[in-house]
C-alpha cells in the first residue's frame, strides 16, 4: 500500500508540474515494478497521469505504453475484461491515434493467447 501512495504523491507531483522527467521519470520506473509486476491499480493511475498531461515526451510515453503492455501481458492470456478497460483507455480521448496503433501491433505481437475481443479490438481500431 506504500508504493500506491508513494505513486499517488508523484503522480499528483507531476500533474502540478505538467512534466515527466528526469527524476520523475527515474521513479515511475520504479515504483510501479516494485512488487515485480504492475497490477491494475497502478495501471490505473498511469492511465489517469498520461490523460491528464499536457505534454508528453517520448521517454514517458515510451515507458508509459510499456508499463501498460507489462500489465496486460503478465497473465498470458488478454481477457474480454482487460480488452474493455483497454478500449476504454484508448479511446479515452475519442480517436486512435498513431502511437497507439503501435502499441496494439506491439501487444498483438507479443500476447501469447487473446481472447476474441481483443483481435475485434484491433480490427475496429487499426483500420480507424
Amino acid at each position: 500500500m506504500a508504493n500506491m501512495l508513494q505513486l499517488r504523491q508523484l503522480i499528483e507531483d507531476v500533474l502540478a508540474n505538467d512534466k515527466v522527467d528526469g527524476q520523475e521519470l527515474a521513479t515511475l520506473h520504479r515504483e510501479p515494478y516494485a512488487v515485480a509486476k504492475i497490477d491494475h491499480r497502478e495501471a490505473d493511475l498511469l492511465v489517469e497521469m498520461q490523460k491528464r498531461l499536457q505534454w508528453v515526451r517520448p521517454a514517458f510515453e515510451e515507458f508509459f505504453y510499456q508499463a501498460i503492455k507489462d500489465h496486460l501481458l503478465a497473465g498470458g492470456l488478454l481477457t474480454a475484461e482487460e480488452v474493455t478497460w483497454l478500449r476504454q483507455m484508448l479511446y479515452a480521448d475519442g480517436r486512435i491515434d498513431d502511437r497507439e496503433k503501435k502499441f496494439l501491433h506491439q501487444l498483438r505481437g507479443e500476447a501469447r493467447q487473446a481472447c476474441p475481443e481483443f483481435e475485434a479490438l484491433c480490427k475496429e481500431c487499426l483500420k480507424a
